[in-house]
């Protein structure tokens, strides 16, 4: 099944004449950050049923709103003094000596379930904005 939206292009162009292009930007960087948050929240969630010192969970972060290939994106990354980020695509994916860990597809599973709520805060965000 798929979608087809036509007009989203003349919308955001009539938003950004009706509100000016940094009020555009300032709307849509609140709802990328309430959305990373509702993000966040589930892979937290997620990742407490394999908590083993709860490093992994301490050392989530959110980049600030910044601009990836022509589109305003938020990061989701891992970073503190415990190097987590070294690891955690050990627990998603597994490795030859053990393909099964308690964390397999955590980031994948937090990001299935989170899909509607994040859309919802996505959501929520704009209207308060416009």
């Amino acid at each position: 099944m798929s979608v087809k939206i036509k007009g989203e292009k003349m919308l955001i162009a009539e938003l950004e004449r009706r509100l000016g292009k940094m009020k555009v930007q300032q709307v849509s960087d609140k709802a990328l950050k309430q959305g990373a948050q509702v993000f966040i929240k589930e892979l937290k969630y997620q990742f407490a049923s394999f908590k083993d010192t709860g490093a992994s969970i301490e050392e989530m972060t959110i980049s600030e709103p910044m601009w990836v290939s022509g589109v305003r994106t938020i990061k989701v990354y891992w970073k503190g003094p415990k190097s987590r980020y070294r690891i955690i695509h050990l627990n998603e994916f597994g490795t030859v000596k053990n393909p099964n860990p308690r964390g397999k597809g955590a980031i994948a599973r937090a990001m299935r379930s989170a899909e509607s709520s994040y859309r919802e805060a996505i959501k929520k965000a704009i209207k308060e904005g416009v």
